[in-house]
């Protein structure tokens, strides 16, 4: 295995639990929960009044450290709101791996704080998640995609607010999906032309299994890395729906193992088990197999890809 490349994450993304800022109790379990991804909360689920305390929490929370391998992540109020400047500056004092900006409806948004943080002292590697929630939103999502191809960009991963497109929009809510999923495959596509992971939305009624499970399989077969949760107890089945399955794993170490042989290097496309595999699939090969590896150590179930 090669080193991790930490100018090029591959995280896995299986599951991202919301935790409102604001909620002791909430924020003392994160540690002990088996998600890939926290996301604390100081817009949607904190109240206004709250919202002072919340960055004072946020701040305690950060400065014990220790997060178990999770990938944390801190979601501001938005750029135009009364609470965005105090927000981020507690966001960058804290540190986190990203600050999520909700509302993204053009790539200026995501420009403007990228450039903020460029001129203070943040972290060199901290990135910027955007939040794809408005009809504005989808309609630019290929050009705010685009801005992750830019010189300086921090931008590292979509996530699809339903529920926001949803309530602006007018749509209903229905099993499948169906008068959404043209607008989440647009997202999906403009992250992945531009190498964005991208994150499904939420499914509110935590109590439907059901409905839950059908849902992560559907976001899985249209190509989102994870899925963004309300409870912890989604937590489980969104990291097994949307884990790594172990024959694709097996064919993913078979392509880079094959590279790898003296008498294909320098090759852009060499023959494997009857067909023709290009060097761009190795190198997705390898992401894949670090991704793996990721979670293995995330599971505390350490397998042959951590080699």
């Amino acid at each position: 295995m090669t080193a991790i490349d930490s100018s090029r994450p591959v995280r896995p993304r299986r599951s991202v639990l919301y935790v409102p800022a604001s909620n002791a109790k909430a924020l003392a379990k994160v540690r002990s929960l088996a998600c890939d991804a926290v996301i604390l909360d100081l817009e949607d689920a904190v109240m206004p009044a709250d919202k002072g305390p919340a960055r004072e929490a946020l701040r305690r929370f950060f400065a014990e450290g220790d997060f178990g391998g999770k990938e944390m992540i801190i979601r501001v109020n938005g750029l135009q709101t009364a609470w965005f400047g105090e927000d981020f500056l507690a966001a960058r004092a804290c540190r986190p791996h990203a600050i999520l900006i909700p509302k993204v409806d053009e790539p200026d948004d995501i420009a403007s704080v990228a450039d903020a943080l460029q001129q203070t002292d943040a972290p060199s590697d901290l990135r910027l998640w955007a939040m794809i929630e408005t009809p504005r939103g989808v309609m630019n999502a290929g050009q705010i995609a685009r801005h992750a191809r830019t010189q300086g960009s921090l931008l590292d991963c979509f996530v699809t607010g339903t529920n926001d497109l949803i309530k602006e929009t007018g749509a209903l809510q229905m099993p499948g999906r169906p008068y959404l999923s043209t607008w989440l495959m647009q997202i999906l596509l403009a992250g992945k032309a531009y190498g964005l992971d991208v994150i499904d939305g939420v499914y509110n009624d935590f109590r439907d299994s059901d409905g839950f499970l059908a849902e992560c399989r559907d976001g899985r077969a249209m190509g989102f890395e994870g899925k963004t949760l309300i409870h912890p107890g989604q937590i489980a089945e969104a990291n097994r729906i949307f884990g790594i399955d172990p024959a694709r794993l097996a064919e993913a170490e078979a392509i880079v193992a094959a590279f790898a042989l003296p008498e294909n290097a320098g090759l852009g496309v060499i023959g494997i088990d009857g067909r023709m595999v290009e060097r761009l699939h190795a190198d997705m090969a390898q992401d894949l197999i670090e991704k793996a590896r990721r979670i293995a150590v995330l599971d505390g179930s350490p397998t042959e890809t951590q080699a």
